[in-house]
């Protein structure tokens, strides 16, 4: 009986130890870099600040404070940098060094760019200059409200279109997104038409979080977080910036073969590279979702 003690009391002191020895790893691992990254092993890495500058963020998004554009004097560097500070210790644009957090930044502006974008072939500058052209759907054709989610039934007078960096549809997702940021946009969506910095936040989140339970984010298949399943090798899903159009499009994107909106999101994320002085030959590998099976078919509106 005394050994048996004996041995339940090493082991539990072995255990004790070992946790102890975690939470200082931890701790040794975590660095502090002020108020735009703290607290996390990613803020040991370069910050989005040390590469991204303002005049960056401009050449980026260069007409969309022009007489042509919808929501002249509303994005700004300022704006995208604070809301980003909420997810560099999650890893968003800290992740696997300099070039790979360059590379984040910019898949993640490929989608924004191409989402937000007023510009066409015969545009001044060119049609990937016209990035954030837009704050919010334009000319609705519809409320976008389904009262059979009763989770996230509609505000009375309400509508849901499309609105933010990541257009958000539908009273539900703005439910969803809306709890993720801690903001309540199912009562009011207008929110990502009014305040830039919310508008990147809850694109942001919709990028770093997955959609469903035991499925990736797109941070975690563009900067190699994700393995794929048998099931996902058979679908035609690999890690890449292509799996991430799959996240968050489905089969409105994907499946298509070569779509122009999909080629219209890789050509924006690969002039972004350019502009950063990374270089679209660093695109990665797996740069489509032509042939990939969606993860998430949709049911209404893909794009929330």
């Amino acid at each position: 009986m005394r050994m048996a003690r004996a041995a339940s009391f090493l082991l539990l002191l072995t255990l004790l130890a070992a946790a102890d020895a975690r939470r200082q790893q931890e701790s040794e691992n975590a660095c502090d870099k002020g108020w735009e990254c703290s607290g996390s092993r990613f803020c040991c890495n370069e910050t989005i600040t040390d590469y991204f500058k303002a005049y960056q963020f401009e050449q980026l998004f260069a007409k969309r404070n022009g007489s042509l554009a919808h929501a002249a004097g509303f994005w700004n560097y300022q704006a995208f940098i604070t809301a980003a500070a909420l997810f560099e210790p999650r890893g968003f644009g800290t992740t696997g060094g300099k070039e790979m957090g360059m590379k984040e930044v910019a898949a993640f502006f490929g989608h924004v760019g191409a989402k937000t974008s007023c510009g066409f072939g015969l545009s001044t500058g060119g049609p990937l200059a016209w990035g954030l052209c837009y704050n919010h759907e334009m000319s609705p054709s519809q409320s976008y409200c389904d009262n059979s989610n009763e989770l996230y039934r509609c505000a009375e007078g309400v509508e849901y279109y499309g609105r933010g960096a990541l257009p958000v549809y539908w009273n539900y997702n703005y439910g969803i997104v809306g709890k993720g940021i801690k903001q309540d946009l199912l009562n009011h969506p207008e929110l990502l038409e009014q305040n830039a910095t919310l508008a990147f936040e809850a694109a942001i989140w919709r990028w770093m979080t997955p959609m469903k339970r035991r499925q990736p984010s797109a941070h975690d298949v563009f900067v190699g977080n994700w393995k794929p399943t048998n099931k996902d090798t058979l679908s035609k899903r690999y890690p890449g910036f292509g799996a991430t159009m799959n996240i968050l499009y489905g089969d409105s994107i994907c499946g298509k073969g070569y779509i122009d909106n999909m080629n219209a999101i890789i050509s924006h994320y690969q002039h972004y590279l350019d502009l950063m002085g990374v270089g679209a030959q660093h695109s990665g590998d797996n740069l489509d979702c032509a042939d990939q099976v969606p993860f998430n078919p949709s049911s209404k509106n893909p794009d929330s």
